[in-house]
């Protein structure tokens, strides 16, 4: 994730993949209904993909490093260059996933950074075992609650006087895959945490940094939005990429960067919870398949 101006303005699509999980396992479950294979062939076929995804790794195909390494600002697996040296951010949805990796980089990187979430056992945790009082923090934030997104900022300014990056990686995903099946809560559950919650922290974000005409506002929306995933989530995810379009028009004369980062599929909790608890080695073994790039194995360090 570029917090320095090395993005334009606008969204940077990641292209790892796109929105073909669905016709790859539609087809494979073709392709071993002409075979006749059963539960067996199944298992060899998934113990096939963790082989080859285990080769992957053990070949040092992919640039990031393990959590422990991010962790460790003594490290060499990554630049010794401290990219973000005094900078302060809020990472919503920070404790987990893609919002837990970014931390960790951001952290071994120089910046002093708020984690908010509301899983206020893991972000504690993580605050603990990065182990810099100094540069990192928990402060329980439910971004659908303006207040809360409020406060966040409001606690960086008190701890840090600035806030220079606002990542809004918060996001939910609900289960009503047909559209006749949607209700009102269903939507605004969603809507509320992934869209609403995402301008609240643009709005407030941009209350601070724009007196100091810098700083840097970045979104995460998905390529996944068709296929597999639901009509809601695809809407919500989608709407993120007009918010960052149109944030840049007013934002940009005030020196403030709006980037939109849209990642393909990955096996963090929000979606390994979504294909009912899956191991994260099989679901990487489906996104694997169902990606544009091959050869490397695509994880959260690679989004962060």
């Amino acid at each position: 994730m570029r917090a320095e101006g090395e993005w334009t303005d606008g969204e940077l699509m990641m292209t790892m993949g796109s929105s073909r999980l669905g016709m790859w396992k539609l087809g494979l479950e073709a392709e071993k209904e002409k075979r006749g294979g059963g539960e067996d062939e199944d298992e060899n076929e998934d113990e096939e993909e963790i082989r080859i995804l285990s080769a992957l790794r053990s070949a040092g195909t992919r640039d990031a490093v393990e959590k422990s390494e991010i962790g460790d600002s003594s490290s060499t697996a990554l630049t010794s260059t401290r990219r973000l040296e005094g900078k302060v951010a809020i990472i919503t949805d920070g404790a987990s996933g893609i919002g837990e990796s970014t931390t960790r980089l951001f952290v071994h990187h120089g910046a002093k950074v708020i984690i908010a979430d509301i899983q206020d056992e893991l972000g504690r945790a993580l605050c603990e075992d990065l182990g810099c009082k100094e540069a990192v923090s928990y402060v329980h934030c439910d971004v659908s609650n303006e207040s809360d997104v409020q406060n966040a900022v409001e606690t960086a300014i008190a701890k840090h006087g600035k806030l220079d990056i606002m990542f809004s990686n918060a996001g939910i995903i609900d289960n009503c895959k047909n559209i006749s099946d949607v209700g009102y809560d269903d939507y605004m559950r969603v809507f509320n945490v992934n869209v609403f919650g995402a301008f609240m922290c643009a709005k407030h974000a941009a209350k601070v940094m724009i007196p100091a005409k810098k700083g840097s506002i970045i979104f995460t929306s998905s390529a996944v939005t068709a296929g597999d995933v639901t009509h809601v989530y695809a809407t919500t995810k989608k709407a993120l990429l007009g918010l960052s379009e149109s944030l840049c028009m007013e934002l940009g004369q005030h020196g403030i960067r709006v980037n939109c980062v849209s990642p393909f599929a990955l096996p963090t909790p929000l979606l390994t919870r979504e294909f009912g608890n899956v191991e994260k080695e099989k679901a990487e073994g489906w996104f694997y398949q169902a990606a544009n790039l091959k050869h490397a194995v695509f994880e959260v360090e690679d989004v962060a």
